[in-house]
């Protein structure tokens, strides 16, 4: 798979991707400002330890809009009486009981691009042109649209706004640059100006929708969220607003990537596909292991709270880490011939989806979306390829993970 990675336009800075090990397991980045921690056992460390290392970066952050209510980036004891407002939407029964309409919309979804593709065949016929029926764009057919179209149906948002949802969430992690703390480019504060402006729109979508709640409450999450109280008081504009904005974007980024990268996996492995398309137990093993080898979120931001010492580094009170998670999940102190993808890897206690208290707590659903979307899959297209003469393209932001775009092939050999 290293070779294989080598041929995709990844971002330069996610070396694991090229079978790298990292320069140190802790290093302070000079023209960065900050300190990077690639090792596995110091990563559980510190997301074990929120005493130590606090979530709260904001204070690095020249904008505040969206500190207040942003689950990830709260400590306790906030963050648990905040959490606790939404874990029951995220219970087992509750994530199980939307497997069928999962599939429902994996069905419809990929009917509605043969549809497009028999049209697409009949304008080709007409026109002596080439047909391209037997293509389709994973991303735009299925990987964006299934788990966005869920998590729109829990908050109680219409999904079919989710052109407008891609349109702001791209947006917002359009830029290419490693954030810096110390030589803050041009191009990073346009940037930044551009991925705040972009949340800004999504926010105040998400204001109009809470402020409709309080007037006309419905049975979804966003109503919980506006009538929810926390020590006797009611979340404020901002928190909810916030708070779903976070929902909305990890509810479908993460599976998004999670598919795309699966299937590239598959590609990449065709013994491993063969084996996956005549034994379906084998899937949520692969989708674990492609978790691991090609962690959709990079990184996790943390700021120390006291001196420390990590990795045999001494880290000053203050200072801001940034955890790599999807080197941590190549340490070969934790998994064995960690640049191989292996989907029976046992245990495979990967960090893709982080750890301790603010471990995803959408992690069960984005999981049962990717088994139940691969599985459909499978069934229907036996012979699904990427194509040679258009390889993915990746999302540009070095801390994320993910094809932006992934045609395919459907022949059915």
């Amino acid at each position: 798979m290293t070779t294989v990675t080598q041929t995709w336009a990844t971002h330069p800075d996610q070396f694991w991707l090229r079978g790298q090990a990292p320069p140190a397991l802790v290093e302070y980045a000079d023209r960065l400002g900050y300190w990077k921690v690639y090792g596995y056992p110091e990563a559980v460390r510190i997301l074990a330890d929120p005493r130590t290392f606090s979530s709260d970066a904001s204070r690095f952050v020249p904008r505040k809009d969206f500190v207040e209510g942003n689950l990830p980036t709260m400590d306790p004891p906030e963050h648990h009486k905040l959490r606790k407002l939404v874990s029951r939407a995220f219970t087992p029964k509750v994530v199980a009981d939307l497997e069928p309409r999962i599939a429902d919309l994996t069905n419809d979804l990929l009917d509605r691009a043969e549809a497009d593709r028999t049209a697409d065949r009949a304008e080709a016929d007409r026109t002596a042109d080439r047909a391209e029926a037997d293509r389709m764009e994973l991303v735009a057919d299925l990987a964006y649209p299934l788990p966005v179209i869920v998590i729109a149906e829990l908050l109680g948002v219409p999904s079919s706004d989710r052109h407008l949802f891609k349109q702001w969430v791209d947006g917002a992690f359009s830029s290419s640059e490693q954030f810096s703390l110390v030589e803050p480019s041009e191009q990073q504060q346009r940037a930044m100006d551009r991925a705040f402006e972009q949340l800004h729109h999504l926010t105040d979508y998400l204001g109009e929708h809470a402020a409709e709640r309080r007037r006309c409450p419905r049975e979804d999450l966003l109503t919980k969220l506006v009538e929810a109280e926390v020590d006797g008081e009611r979340l404020s504009d901002a928190a909810v607003v916030n708070f779903a904005n976070v929902l909305l974007i990890a509810g479908h980024i993460t599976t998004t990537m999670l598919l795309g990268n699966t299937v590239l996996c598959l590609d990449a492995h065709p013994d491993v596909a063969g084996r996956v398309r005549a034994d379906r137990t084998l899937v949520p093993a692969t989708i674990e292991e492609s978790l691991r080898f090609l962690s959709p979120f990079a990184a996790l931001a943390r700021v120390t709270n006291t001196d420390v010492e990590v990795g045999g580094a001494r880290i000053p009170a203050g200072q801001m880490i940034m955890v790599v998670l999807a080197a941590a999940n190549r340490d070969p102190r934790q998994f064995t011939d960690p640049n191989v993808f292996d989907p029976g890897r046992d245990p495979n206690p990967h960090l893709a989806f982080g750890r301790g208290i603010h471990f995803c707590i959408g992690a069960p659903l984005a999981r049962l979306e990717g088994r139940v979307a691969l599985n459909i899959l499978l069934d229907r297209f036996p012979h699904l390829r990427t194509d040679p003469d258009e390889p993915p393209t990746f999302l540009p932001s070095p801390n994320l993970t993910g094809v932006r775009a992934l045609p395919l092939l459907l022949d059915r050999r």
